[in-house]
């Protein structure tokens, strides 16, 4: 039973071929075509307000050198969030709940703001290492927490992602499983377990959405401090 819970999070194979190379590339299919319009339709519109909005969103707490990196964040932001919801049908696989991906897309972008940091400003960089006006003999190992907390933060933006949207759908499947099994043994407990389940679906849309916000936000964040 335990073993068929964690099945939901093991990329499915069609003739040899993992599907999930077919589930990230499917949120591309969600935008329109480019036109010779710029608004074409309710739906072009409605799309081009949300991206606006998440773009002066994550720009906000950045300054002008910062907003080279609007397309890579708006286009991350939007392709988490795209994954996170399609994951939430029915017979789906979400594939940010497995930890390789999310450090694949956490580290690389992680590094590049680090590494832009040290290109443009080395010692303001190097600087956050050590705060000013710190004793001299806790210079050393005030460095090295300092380091390691640098070190780890692509770690933590890939776990913070992997473990909330893992516990969502473990959620889930339990309630769902325990409403399929009390139908026929006690119906009103199953009905009352499936409001719960409604209520539970309804919170993991919000959590899916703001943990791919978080994500992008924490990177616009690690990249103002080196800009």
């Amino acid at each position: 039973m335990n073993l068929s819970f964690f099945d939901q999070f093991m990329s499915p194979h069609l003739l040899g071929v993992p599907l999930i190379l077919i589930s990230l590339l499917f949120p591309a299919l969600l935008l329109p075509s480019p036109r010779n319009r710029w608004v074409t339709n309710r739906i072009s519109a409605l799309q081009s307000w949300f991206i606006y909005t998440i773009t002066k969103q994550l720009m906000t707490p950045l300054n002008k050198k910062g907003h080279k990196w609007a397309l890579i964040l708006s286009s991350l932001m939007i392709f988490l969030l795209s994954i996170n919801l399609l994951g939430l049908l029915p017979y789906t696989f979400t594939p940010t709940t497995q930890l390789s991906m999310n450090l694949a897309l956490a580290f690389p972008l992680w590094l590049a703001t680090l590494l832009t940091g040290l290109r443009n400003q080395p010692s303001a960089s190097l600087g956050h290492l050590l705060p000013e006006g710190t004793p001299t003999p806790l210079i050393p190992a005030l460095i090295m927490i300092e380091t390691t907390s640098l070190l780890i933060r692509p770690l933590a933006l890939g776990v913070r992602l992997t473990a909330n949207l893992t516990a969502g759908h473990l959620l889930i499947q339990l309630i769902s499983t325990a409403t399929a099994v009390l139908f026929s043994i006690m119906p009103a407990v199953s009905i009352l377990t499936a409001c719960v389940l409604l209520l539970l679906t309804i919170l993991e849309v919000a959590v899916a959405m703001i943990q791919a916000y978080v994500f992008v936000l924490l990177l616009s964040l690690y990249l103002q401090e080196n800009i």
